[in-house]
């Protein structure tokens, strides 16, 4: 009896003991670092209290990394969102080749995408500028200027995410039942209606999933802003920071100045605007699907 009771909790146990040691633990240990000088490499300097947190939230660098960051998941996002549901909606008439080929930019690593971009975006030879120049735009300096920088790394994201975002939709779609479809039909409803009072009530989980992955992804972009950025300084974001994201600040801070405790309380910080974001996208995907 004792064995049939313990069982099911010894069966999970492991799953709260690596949660406990990666994710709990962590997370109190930033927290404690936080109220403190905390220096990377000597350790802790002394109690500091909430004095982190007030001049994190008087920095300036700090204001501007979290414009770009919004900016650039704005950029990223919305776009990425509808093309996948585009891209889905066709690939649900087509064969499995076609759904490979749009899972090929995800599969692609992200350093080879970054260097692509960084040519096609070139200011001097880049073949994005050369076609524009046919049609008489001047050519733009993609990492100099702070909007052309946000353009083109949601360029990038967009690139990577689409597609992988475009077979789940697309494995959701098809979990709908056709009797809906059928049903629908027979009452008149033309293609976009269809699609709108059937297809995306049925995969509204999914459309929930991608926008709460998108948004913790968003706020927490790295990779490509720092692999798009040509200066080569760690987490600077351009010679004038016109695309340093919070996490790309974050990185500075802890890793170049090795200002451990502000580090720390910048990712509080930065846990909070993700519950923020995905909270604030949830809602308006929810009321977007309800009319």
């Amino acid at each position: 009896m004792v064995r049939r009771t313990l069982t099911p909790y010894l069966l999970v146990a492991p799953f709260f003991v690596v949660f406990g040691a990666f994710g709990v633990f962590p997370l109190l240990r930033t927290a404690w670092v936080s109220t403190h000088r905390w220096h990377l490499i000597s350790g802790d300097e002394g109690f500091a209290g909430l004095d982190n947190f007030r001049h994190l939230l008087a920095d300036p660098l700090f204001y501007n990394a979290l414009g770009n960051t919004l900016s650039i998941f704005l950029l990223a996002t919305v776009p990425q969102l509808g093309l996948a549901l585009g891209i889905a909606a066709l690939l649900a008439r087509r064969g499995p080749a076609w759904q490979v080929l749009v899972l090929v930019p995800n599969v692609v690593p992200v350093v080879a995408v970054a260097l692509v971009f960084g040519q096609l975006l070139g200011r001097d030879y880049g073949m994005v500028n050369f076609l524009l120049g046919h049609v008489g735009v001047e050519p733009i300096a993609w990492q100099a200027d702070r909007w052309a920088a946000h353009l083109g790394v949601a360029v990038m994201v967009m690139w990577r995410w689409t597609g992988y975002t475009a077979l789940l939709y697309l494995a959701a779609m098809r979990s709908v039942p056709r009797e809906l479809y059928e049903a629908a039909e027979l009452d008149g409803a033309g293609a976009w209606h269809r699609f709108r009072v059937v297809t995306l009530p049925g995969i509204r989980p999914t459309l929930l999933f991608t926008v709460v992955a998108s948004a913790i992804g968003g706020v927490q972009m790295f990779t490509e802003p720092q692999l798009f950025d040509g200066s080569g300084l760690a987490g600077a974001g351009g010679s004038d920071r016109q695309f340093q994201t919070v996490a790309m600040y974050l990185y500075e801070v802890g890793f170049g100045r090795f200002d451990a405790g502000y580090a720390a309380a910048m990712t509080w910080v930065l846990f909070v605007l993700c519950a923020v974001f995905t909270t604030a996208a949830v809602g308006l995907v929810r009321r977007v699907i309800s009319r």
